[in-house]
Parts: structure tokens; sequence; C-alpha cells
């Protein structure tokens, strides 16, 4: 067992010891995607507390098994702390009522009291699916997004801009790659980015050219356009109009 899973089952013992803590799930790599977990891993947990007992977990942490050097109120539900061996941990805290209403993914039960209810790891509320996953809209939202960065790059907005061309438009990418039969293990719902590198060579996402930097919206625009237009029939139109907003650049 690795030192993060040690943390957690220390986290485990101190809260199994109160009487108002009714179960302790790992998340992520600490979760069910054990087989993630390497040295640059944190702790992911929710703690599941009693009706009333919830702004003490969230407003001290003593109850965490080893001294803490910085603590950052993230959410209104969680904290981010950082232990003085360096291990980050982010951690929610919720009534079983709240846990119900939460989307969560991969949870495993690391300890529950015994009138805990036996789905704790299950969440009662759907994890957000991506509203159109299909071709014709990861291909068109990719386009759209090329073509209204590029104009806010000439706007002069280019950190907005490559948000869209080297952000969301990479994004549409990745889900065209998954469409094509190119789904990988352990991909987070919430974050499409998560683990890509492990899942593409660089040769079938060549993310180096889709997201080069802060002054490379011009160019990441022509090379995913040009990778988009290889693959799939991107519409004249469209396709035109980035064309022309390139070559303006260029100019």
């Amino acid at each position: 067992m690795g030192p993060v899973l040690r943390r957690l089952d220390e986290v485990a013992g101190t809260l199994a010891a109160r009487t108002d803590v009714v179960g302790l799930l790992g998340l992520g790599s600490c979760g069910a995607q054990r087989g993630r977990l390497d040295e640059h891993s944190g702790l992911d947990f929710f703690v599941v507390v009693d009706d009333g007992a919830k702004w003490r977990y969230l407003d001290r942490v003593d109850w965490l098994p080893a001294p803490v050097t910085y603590l950052f109120s993230h959410d209104r539900n969680g904290r981010k702390a950082l232990f003085e061996d360096g291990m980050l941990a982010d951690f929610r805290v919720f009534t079983l009522a709240e846990l119900a209403k939460t989307a969560f993914s991969g949870a495993r039960v690391v300890w529950r009291r015994d009138d805990a209810p036996k789905d704790l790891a299950e969440s009662g509320h759907a994890v957000p699916r991506e509203p159109f996953h299909t071709e014709e809209f990861h291909l068109n939202n990719a386009l759209v997004s090329l073509y209204v960065g590029l104009h806010w790059e000439r706007r002069g907005e280019r950190l907005a801009a490559s948000r869209l061309i080297q952000g969301r438009a990479v994004d549409d990418v990745i889900a065209l790659l998954r469409l094509d039969g190119g789904d990988f293990p352990y991909r987070d719902p919430f974050d499409p980015s998560r683990r890509v590198e492990r899942a593409y060579s660089p040769r079938n996402l060549p993310l180096d050219l889709m997201v080069p930097g802060y002054g490379g919206n011009v160019a990441a625009a022509r090379f995913t356009l040009d990778w988009l237009a290889q693959r799939y029939a991107v519409a004249a139109g469209i396709g035109d109009a980035i064309r022309e907003l390139i070559r303006s650049a260029d100019v």
C-alpha cells in the first residue's frame, strides 16, 4: 500500500472513532480506480456526517491524522489541505441528504458506520452527460470555436481566444477520437483532458501543435482545422471562413 492509501486509512481510523461520522468515500485515484495511483496522486475523499455536524469538519481540521501547513476553502462543501509531508488532500463534507444530490462517480467506501446505507458509494444524482455526443456536434462545435476564437484574437482578446482555440476545440477533438473507437480506461467524466496523453499517441493527437501556447492561436487554429479537414467533411461555409481569418492574420 502506497503513502496515499495509508494516509486515507489513517483518516478512516480517526473518523471511525467519532459518533457523528457516517462514512468515508475515496474518490479519483483513491476510489474505485486505484490503478491510477502514482507518486503524483493526492488524497481525494468525501466525509459523510450526521445532520448538524458538517461545519465541525469544515471549520476545523484537527481530525486529519497529520500536521497541515496550508488550508484553502475552495468550495462551500470542501477544503484543500496540504500536509507537512507535501501530500495534498482535496475533501468535501456532506450530510446524507446532500450526498444524494451530488453528482460523482468511481467512489469507494473506505469506512462506513454500521447503520450507514449500503449504497453509500453510489451517487443519487446522475453524472452530467454531454448534451450531444455525436460526430456532427463535436466537429461543428470545434469549428465554431476556431472561428469565434480567431475573431477574439483579432480583437486583441488573446487569452479568451486561446481558451476557445486551444481549449474548447481540443476538447471536441478528443471527443471525436473517443467516438472513433478510442475511448480509454479511467476517463474523467468531468474533465476530458485528464490522462489523454496516456490514451492517444502524439501521432493521433498532436497536442504540441494544437496547444502551442498563448502566442500561438493562429498556428493552433490552422493546424486543428487541417487535422479536422483530413478526417471529416468540413462544411465549406465555415471552413472557408476560418481559412480567410487565418490568411488575414498572416498578412
